[in-house]
C-alpha cells in the first residue's frame, strides 16, 4: 500500500507542479483583486464626489447610451447602484456580425461610466491575454488562475477550465496519499525504541542546518501537515468550481437534493448563436422590484445581467457596496426568462437544503470570503504555501533522482 502511495504522490505531484505553482501565486494575488484594480486604475474606478443635489442618471438610460455609441455591442451587465465616489462598470458583449456569422471584434467587454453625467471614463477587455496593461493586469491574473488562458479548441473555450479542474481533482486525491506518507512506516524490528506517535512528531518539524535537501524535504512535509485541512479545501473547491456543470453538480444531485438554477437545467447555446432577449432590461427590473416587494425584501435591485448563452436574466438585490454580501456567497437573486419575462427561480444566501448550502459554500471557502478579511488573508497566504510546496516537491524529486543515478553509475561494472 505504501509503495503505491509513493508512486501516486511522486508522479501525480510532478504532473501538478507547474499548474499548482502558477495557480498558487496567482491565487495569492487575486485574493485582493478589487483592491488592486482600484489602486492600479483610479481613472476608471473613481469619480469626483459631488453634492447630493446632483441627480444621478438612470443606469438603464446609460446602458442605452453605450449601445448607441457602438452598435457592435450589447450591454450584458448593468450596475443599478453606485457607491459614493465610484464609477459604474457595465459589462458588454459583442453582437454577431451578419457578414461573418461570428461576434464582432469589439476589443472590449467593460465600459466605465460616470453615473452623474454619463461621461465614459474608459473601456477595457476584462481577462485579455495581450497586451497586458495596467487596466488588464488584475483580470489577466484572475483568468490565468482558473483557465490558464488556453485558446478555444474544437468548438469550446473551456479547455483550460477543464484541465485545471482535473488537476484539482487529482490534487484532492493526492492530499490523502501525501498525508498517509507522513505516517511512519512500521518498524523493521519488533522492539522499537520510540513509539509510533513519537516518530510521527518528527514529520511536523523543520531541521536547521541540515543542508538544502533536508530543508526542502522538511518544508514540504511539515507545511503539508500544518496546512493539510486548508489544502484539501482549496483542492476540492477548485475542482467543484471548475467542473461544476460537468461533474460536481451531476454527482451531487444524484446523491442529494439540490435546488437547480436555470443555468443547471438549460443547455448552453453556441456562442455564435446567442439567445436574443425578447424582454428588455427595464421590464425585467420592474418585474424584479414587484416580486421583491411581494416577498418583503428590503434591499433594492443592485444589478441586473442577461446571459445570451442561457436566455436568462438575473437580478441581484443589495445596497451599494454589498454585492459580495452574506459571507461571500452573494446577495439574494431572482431569475427571469429572457423570452417572456416569467420568474424562473431564486437564489437566497445560506438558504435551502443541506446540499444547497454545500454548493453555495464552495466559492466563499475557496476565496476565504467566508471568514471576511481574516479569511482572505489566510487564503492569500495559502497561495504562497501551495507554490512553495510545488517547488520543494520538485526539488526533492530531482535530488532523489540524481542520487539514484549516481548510485547506479558507481555500481555499474
Amino acid at each position: 500500500m505504501r509503495a503505491i502511495c509513493v508512486l501516486i504522490h511522486r508522479y501525480v505531484g510532478l504532473l501538478m507542479v507547474p499548474f499548482l505553482f502558477v495557480t498558487g501565486l496567482t491565487g495569492a494575488i487575486i485574493s485582493w483583486d478589487h483592491e488592486l484594480d482600484k489602486l492600479l486604475n483610479p481613472q476608471l474606478m473613481h469619480v469626483p464626489t459631488r453634492s447630493p443635489a446632483v441627480p444621478a442618471m438612470s443606469s438603464l438610460a446609460l446602458a442605452r447610451r453605450i449601445e448607441a455609441r457602438d452598435a457592435r455591442v450589447r450591454v450584458s451587465f448593468i450596475p443599478l447602484v453606485a457607491e459614493a465616489g465610484q464609477s459604474l462598470a457595465f459589462g458588454v458583449q459583442a453582437r454577431i456580425d451578419p457578414a461573418t456569422g461570428r461576434p464582432f471584434a469589439a476589443g472590449y467587454n467593460q465600459v466605465f461610466i460616470d453615473p452623474a453625467d454619463g461621461a465614459e471614463l474608459g473601456r477595457r477587455e476584462w481577462g485579455a491575454v495581450w497586451p497586458i496593461t495596467r487596466e488588464t493586469f488584475v483580470s489577466f491574473l484572475y483568468k490565468l488562475h482558473f483557465s490558464l488562458h488556453l485558446p478555444p479548441m474544437w468548438g469550446s473555450d473551456r479547455w483550460g477550465i477543464w484541465l485545471l479542474g482535473t488537476v484539482a481533482l487529482l490534487w484532492t486525491v493526492d492530499c490523502f496519499t501525501g498525508v498517509y506518507l507522513t505516517f511512519p512506516a512500521p518498524p523493521r524490528r519488533a522492539a522499537a525504541s520510540r513509539s509510533w506517535y513519537q516518530r510521527w512528531q518528527t514529520s511536523w518539524r523543520i531541521r536547521r542546518g541540515a543542508g538544502s535537501y533536508k530543508l526542502n524535504f522538511d518544508l514540504h512535509r511539515a507545511f503539508s501537515l500544518w496546512t493539510w485541512a486548508l489544502l484539501l479545501i482549496l483542492a476540492f473547491t477548485a475542482f467543484s468550481l471548475n467542473l461544476y456543470r460537468e461533474v460536481f453538480y451531476p454527482v451531487l444531485s444524484a446523491v442529494s437534493q439540490v435546488t437547480p438554477t436555470p443555468f443547471d437545467t438549460r443547455r448552453m447555446a453556441d456562442p455564435d448563436q446567442p439567445i436574443e432577449a425578447q424582454v428588455d432590461f427595464a421590464a425585467i427590473v420592474d418585474c424584479a422590484q414587484a416580486e421583491a416587494q411581494r416577498r418583503d425584501w428590503r434591499e433594492p435591485p443592485g444589478s441586473v445581467f442577461y446571459s445570451t448563452a442561457f436566455g436568462v436574466y438575473g437580478v441581484q438585490f443589495f445596497v451599494p457596496g454589498g454585492d459580495h454580501g452574506a459571507a461571500g456567497v452573494g446577495p439574494p437573486r431572482l431569475y427571469f426568462d429572457g423570452q417572456d419575462g416569467r420568474l424562473l427561480g431564486e437564489r437566497l444566501p445560506w438558504r435551502g437544503t443541506v446540499a444547497d448550502l454545500f454548493v453555495q459554500a464552495q466559492f466563499p471557502l475557496h476565496s476565504g470570503r467566508l471568514l471576511g478579511l481574516p479569511g482572505r488573508i489566510l487564503i492569500s497566504s495559502m497561495g504562497f504555501v501551495v507554490a512553495m510546496l510545488s517547488a520543494t516537491g520538485a526539488y526533492v524529486w530531482w535530488r532523489k533522482r540524481r542520487s539514484r543515478r549516481q548510485y547506479r553509475d558507481r555500481s555499474a561494472p
